[in-house]
């Protein structure tokens, strides 16, 4: 490829460390000499290569049939809401896209393409809901303000504004003729488990059985003690029921829940199972609500006669991300610690200050506390230089922490194991846990008053501060530590961690510099995907599409008037679910 001094080039490629920080360019285009300075803020197309065409190929090739095309698609947004978005229409949009004269011209395309799949999501979620919420009523409770005025008399702390207002929303949504399809997201230690309490209450007080499903038997024995703790001097005795009971013991809670009358009852997915049987359940509460899958999620909401459904999330996210990524859902947000929760006390430390840092855990066990020591992967590898949960262990607990009881815990071990490591360390057996990220959703240890956590770097920002929430719980002064050597880039990104508790600006921040995968995997399921949008950066467009769904589906549910029929056929041919969602008559 001939290149001269002066000319102008477009790269695309990947930049890779070799002696130094390069450029290997997939594909070049030479835009030939420009002494002008004009070439500045010119943009061109560059599609993903796929096998036997280059994005050259591709490029000419979309360029050789754009403009005969283009001209046939149909507009579908009605004229004055295209008018109201300030984006240009869906054939200039495409032009634009394909065939920018500058970069401003292709933003302006791609922000269309975008809106208009943010569009889609929005309308197929909130039709998909209304019809939901339509075909099957949920149950009527009656605010006796019975048991639930004696719950909170008997509280002994004060409730705090947003588990008010959150409790507030949710029994209005139990009180109304529509079934409740409700979301409680808040952050670490912010008290959701009270306001679900609350919500079971109001199902008890009408006659009606409530169930609360957590992700694993500890957390599931957590809030039985929790809410047994509560209740019981008002005279409600909960059942608990986990794959770990005897047959005597299932026997036993089966038999509770066989009976007309109001039971809460806790468990794991054992509820789900089809041995599970409620006679009257009214409300479905969901814990850790990502850590199931949507069929686990579904089958308890069908346990009974379409009962109300509350799911909790741990991991908080900005309420407009919320509403498109849960936009079948109604959202609660807690957005305050309750008073009395003591802050955690977050360092970055060099790999050079390793040994005061053991020094330190040493001196806090030695007060009679207990610390979390947590690594990114079980085992060394030889691909990557990182610290390793069983050597650590191994060399813990033969070394400076041999006089202490030092245990190890990671995904590889049974359930089983698991619980029984967790119930020792939650007992007071344990002075230190080695542990890998398995203890990111945990219970309550209320003793633990340091983490130290291991190449911190190679954790997202809203999973430190999940660990993070395993200490603190308690009284006691606490502390997390993250400790290793890190490049520039990643001091600063740990900063957000180590310089705030809270986590909706964590997330938003760690949204912003490693997108949703971070905080909901790679795929979660259930969750809508997007080719073009992306829910977090766009967020305003997000918030206008969020509003224009909303007055379509008001002024046309079906979309078969006039001005709507041309999205509805939009929608039908991208979107198989469209058919039968917006289907007339």
């Amino acid at each position: 490829r001939s290149i001269d001094k002066g000319d102008v080039l477009l790269l695309s490629g990947t930049v890779r460390f070799y002696h130094g920080r390069q450029l290997m360019p997939r594909e070049f285009v030479n835009l030939g000499a420009d002494d002008s300075g004009t070439a500045e803020g010119r943009a061109l197309a560059v599609y993903p290569a796929t096998e036997g065409l280059s994005f050259k190929q591709i490029r000419a090739i979309i360029d050789k049939h754009l403009d005969a095309l283009v001209p046939a698609l149909e507009e579908y947004l009605p004229a004055d809401l295209l008018r109201g978005t300030g984006l240009p229409g869906i054939q200039d949009a495409l032009r634009r896209v394909h065939r920018p004269t500058s970069v401003v011209e292709a933003i302006s395309g791609r922000n269309r393409l975008a809106y208009d799949e943010l569009l889609s999501v929005h309308l197929l979620q909130r039709r998909a809901n209304a019809i939901a919420r339509e075909a099957r009523r949920g149950v009527v409770f009656e605010n006796k303000r019975d048991l639930t005025t004696r719950l909170k008399a008997a509280l002994p702390w004060e409730l705090t504004a947003a588990q008010v207002r959150a409790t507030r929303e949710i029994v209005a949504d139990m009180t109304s003729p529509r079934r409740m399809h409700r979301l409680l997201q808040g952050d670490v230690g912010s008290g959701k488990t009270i306001v679900a309490l609350f919500a079971c209450c109001v199902a008890l007080e009408n006659g009606f059985q409530a169930a609360v499903m957590a992700p694993t038997e500890l957390l599931a024995e957590q809030h039985f003690r929790t809410f047994s703790r509560l209740l019981s001097p008002l005279g409600v005795e909960p059942v608990l029921v986990v794959g770990s009971m005897s047959a005597k013991a299932r026997k036993a809670a089966a038999a509770r829940l066989a009976e007309a009358g109001p039971v809460l009852v806790v468990g794991t997915h054992a509820l789900v199972q089809e041995g599970t049987r409620f006679a009257r359940l009214g409300l479905a509460v969901i814990d850790e609500q990502h850590r199931f899958g949507v069929e686990q999620r579904a089958t308890l909401g069908e346990k009974g006669d379409a009962p109300d459904v509350l799911l909790m999330s741990a991991t908080p996210i900005p309420r407009s991300l919320a509403l498109t990524l849960y936009g079948d859902l109604d959202v609660s947000v807690l957005d305050e610690r309750p008073p009395g929760r003591q802050p955690v006390t977050t360092a970055l430390r060099a790999e050079s200050g390793r040994a005061r840092v053991m020094e330190f855990v040493e001196t806090q066990i030695a007060a009679g506390r207990q610390a979390y020591l947590v690594y990114p992967i079980i085992e060394e590898s030889d691909k990557i230089a990182l610290k390793a949960a069983t050597t650590a262990f191994e060399a813990l607990a033969s070394g400076p922490f041999a006089h202490r009881r030092v245990a190890l815990l990671h995904g590889r071990l049974s359930a089983d194991e698991k619980d029984a490591i967790m119930r020792a360390f939650r007992d007071g057996a344990i002075d230190l846990l080695v542990s890998t990220t398995v203890i990111e959703v945990g219970i309550d240890v209320p003793n633990a008053t340091v983490m130290v956590i291991e190449h911190p770097e190679r954790f997202g920002l809203s999973q430190l501060h999940q660990l993070r929430g395993r200490v603190g719980r308690g009284a006691d002064e606490s502390f997390c530590i993250l400790l290793g050597d890190q490049g520039p880039e990643s001091r600063e990104r740990l900063r957000h961690v180590v310089e705030t508790e809270d986590g909706f600006e964590i997330a938003r921040a760690d949204l912003r510099l490693r997108g949703m995968g971070d905080l909901f995997g790679k795929q979660q399921s259930g969750l809508p995907t997007f080719r073009i949008a992306d829910p977090v950066r766009d967020e305003e467009l997000s918030e206008m599409a969020r509003a224009a769904a909303e007055r379509i589906l008001a002024a046309d549910p079906t979309l078969s008037t006039p001005p709507f029929r041309a999205l509805q056929r939009m929608l039908s041919a991208r979107h198989a679910r469209a058919l039968e969602l917006f289907r007339v008559g």
